[in-house]
């Protein structure tokens, strides 16, 4: 299994951090990881799919090795997320890319098949479909608990005295086996005087002031215009609940839904299921089921 090749983007706001597997010839499959992974979560599913797609997965901005916002910046918020993934397409230049995208990543992957519809050849979701969205019961209460948040009062970066410990600690936080957390947390750790510290940025683990209600998301949603799959975990993952997904789905145009048995990271659990879902789903797509 080759090694990936690290590839460093100028975008015209920060520096984005990228892996890339495959020949450079080979149609472009952009890969979006989840909140607090970053571009090693791809690590087993990658080399599986590199026959047939050149596999670029980024590291999202606040993690991995890509830049962080400058200080006087508020927080990550969705659409600019979207924006540094145009903004690395056009760095890599492609007018024209799939998206794979997991977790958070498969909200900001729908985003930018809704924002820019022409630019996405394909669309492959992993536990995503979509951002968070709000019913409004708990609006103030996460309002007033975001605007609170300062670099102050924020948490303090965790020192590990190995980087052993700190696959544990992923693990047990992430419901992983240790081997499966350890590329995410080598590619996601810092060297320090006292032992090793995360990467990524802390203001990523503040609470977003505003989310979209669910009609907005729908909206969104009914924008893609990509063929798309979509691969959720069973049982449901508690933020993905069965009858919202549902919904959503119903919005997307061309879309099917699969579920099979395992955590949130199937990716990394069932590395060689999720690339043969990938290549069942290569053709147009169909309703939703």
């Amino acid at each position: 299994m080759s090694a990936p090749i690290e590839r460093r983007l100028a975008l015209p706001r920060l520096g984005l951090a990228a892996l890339a597997w495959g020949d450079g010839t080979l149609p472009p499959l952009l890969a979006l990881h989840g909140w607090l992974d970053n571009a090693a979560s791809f690590a087993r599913l990658a080399p599986l799919l590199a026959a047939h797609r050149q596999v670029i997965a980024l590291d999202l901005p606040g993690h991995g090795h890509s830049d962080h916002l400058p200080p006087a910046a508020g927080g990550y918020a969705l659409p600019d997320y979207v924006r540094a993934v145009l903004d690395a397409a056009d760095a890599l230049g492609l007018p024209r890319f799939a998206l794979l995208g997991h977790s958070l990543g498969a909200g900001i992957a729908s985003l930018v098949a809704a924002a820019a519809p022409a630019r996405v050849e394909r669309l492959w979701l992993v536990e995503g479909l979509g951002p968070l969205g709000d019913d409004g019961g708990d609006t103030l209460h996460r309002f007033r608990q975001a605007l609170a948040a300062t670099s102050a009062n924020g948490k303090t970066l965790r020192l590990f005295r190995d980087v052993d410990q700190a696959v544990r600690t992923r693990a047990v936080a992430g419901g992983l086996a240790a081997e499966l957390a350890r590329p995410i947390v080598e590619r996601g750790l810092r060297e320090t005087a006292g032992g090793w510290q995360w990467r990524s940025d802390p203001r990523l683990t503040r609470p977003s002031a505003v989310r979209l209600a669910e009609t907005q998301v729908h909206a969104l949603l009914a924008g893609i215009e990509a063929p798309t799959a979509l691969l959720l975990a069973r049982p449901a993952t508690p933020y993905l609940p069965d009858a919202t997904m549902r919904a959503r789905a119903a919005c997307v145009p061309r879309i099917t839904v699969e579920h099979i048995d395992g955590g949130h990271h199937l990716h990394l659990e069932h590395p060689g299921a999720v690339a043969l879902w990938m290549q069942r789903h290569a053709g147009e797509g169909h309703a939703a089921s």
